[in-house]
């Protein structure tokens, strides 16, 4: 695996050329303001052939810096390289995010809403803990026969959720909104609670409705046990979410991962807003 950043004072030939220097597993690019399209992609290719010469795997992390190279990142994507985001660290700390916000906002009673179409084995899981934990739960889905099964496991428990697809009233009382994979188009075709407060996990998000009050959450950061950190320096450079994401082996059991996760002692250590923190 290897890390990307900038080499934030390329000479005149490193520009030029678009030459990468390579130390260890670090990737320093020759990125400025000024570099031109048809150069980044030449840089992106460049990527590409030293991580299929140098490593198995096709995994990077991005620093900071680089994550706001919006072009060079699409080129990494079309070369087919795996980038370390967050994204599906987030949907593994999807419950712990939830009590983040209750614990913050000092809520009560809660009515928790799902946006969900595709139900994959991580998100089967936090359905059934926040249902077990919260009781009221809405599944707001477009393909409502998927969710059967869950919804027949989880009455042998006692426990009843509600499954619809009503854009006018499904999200109408909803304190809290779990968006998994519902594009922005879609979403901002329902009614929504104007305090509600809207967890984007795998899309940055913006709601339209000019009454909208609430809050929209678009992204996060952790902390962890310091002894699993990287060095001090990574850590500056990168956002722990995403380098810790790296560490985590996708294929692995929810269950397994979720283990790993508290004896690491990972916790949500901010939400990112879309005008501020929580």
């Amino acid at each position: 695996m290897f890390y990307i950043e900038k080499n934030d004072k390329p000479n005149f030939i490193e520009k030029k050329l678009g030459i990468l220097k390579i130390t260890g597993n670090t990737i320093m690019i020759p990125i400025t303001e000024n570099t031109k399209e048809k150069q980044i992609e030449k840089i992106a290719t460049k990527t590409n052939k030293i991580i299929e010469k140098h490593s198995n795997s096709r995994k990077v992390v991005l620093s900071k810096e680089i994550q706001k190279e919006q072009t060079y990142i699409n080129y990494l994507n079309t070369n087919g390289i795996e980038i370390s985001d967050g994204k599906w660290l987030f949907e593994i700390l999807l419950t712990d995010t939830i009590e983040y916000i209750i614990k913050k906002k000092q809520l009560q009673k809660v009515n928790i809403s799902i946006l969900i179409n595709d139900l994959t084995d991580t998100e089967y899981e936090n359905i059934k803990i926040l249902a077990r934990k919260y009781k009221t739960i809405n599944i707001v889905t477009n393909h409502i026969e998927k969710f059967k099964k869950i919804e027949k496991n989880l009455e042998q428990e006692g426990i009843i959720i509600t499954i619809t697809n009503n854009k006018k009233k499904s999200l109408k009382k909803s304190q809290i909104i779990i968006n998994i994979d519902f594009p922005k188009e879609l979403i901002n075709k329902y009614t929504i609670n104007d305090e509600a407060i809207l967890i984007n996990i795998k899309e940055k998000i913006k709601i339209n409705k000019k009454r909208f009050n609430g809050l929209n959450i678009n992204d996060y950061e952790i902390d962890y046990r310091n002894d699993k950190k990287e060095d001090k320096a990574l850590s500056k450079k990168y956002y722990l979410k995403d380098l810790y994401e790296s560490q985590l082996y996708k294929k692995q059991r929810i269950k397994e991962i979720k283990e790993k996760i508290a004896i690491d002692k990972v916790i949500i250590k901010k939400l990112i807003l879309n005008n501020g923190e929580l």
